[in-house]
């Protein structure tokens, strides 16, 4: 299995591109008031990109040594990425104020952010450590 790492990498790079810009671009028009972030067509989507990513994520853990998770960065991203999904969830679903989706939205962006920071720099600060310097 460790012969696919390249490529299980790079779907799961690729994955998470996706799934930022997607939902980036979905919390747009939301915010816009528009229709088409909520429709089942785009929701499907938005669903196979995240399944994708979190299929390739599980698949780069289980063949990848323990060691390189020793530090806890990768729990403190699996949590953020869980916190991202939630928030994500809630600034979509019906009956918010214009003012809860953008706090919502904002949390969500921050959570993604983050934890790409963290996967960056296999640290559990991620872009944090640079403030520290």
């Amino acid at each position: 299995m460790l012969a696919f790492y390249p490529q299980i990498k790079m779907v799961h790079v690729a994955a998470v591109s996706l799934s930022g810009a997607f939902f980036a671009l979905r919390a747009l028009g939301l915010l816009a008031g528009m229709r088409w972030p909520r429709l089942a067509p785009v929701r499907y989507l938005s669903y196979t990109i995240d399944t994708t990513l979190l299929t390739a994520a599980m698949m780069l853990l289980t063949i990848l040594p323990g060691e390189l998770y020793a530090n806890g960065w990768l729990w403190v991203k699996l949590a953020l990425v869980a916190t991202y999904i939630v928030l994500g969830i809630l600034a979509f679903h019906p009956g918010r104020s214009a003012k809860a989706r953008w706090a919502l939205v904002a949390a969500a962006g921050l959570c993604f952010l983050q934890a790409y920071t963290i996967a960056r720099f296999h640290h559990p600060l991620g872009a944090l450590l640079l403030l520290g310097s």
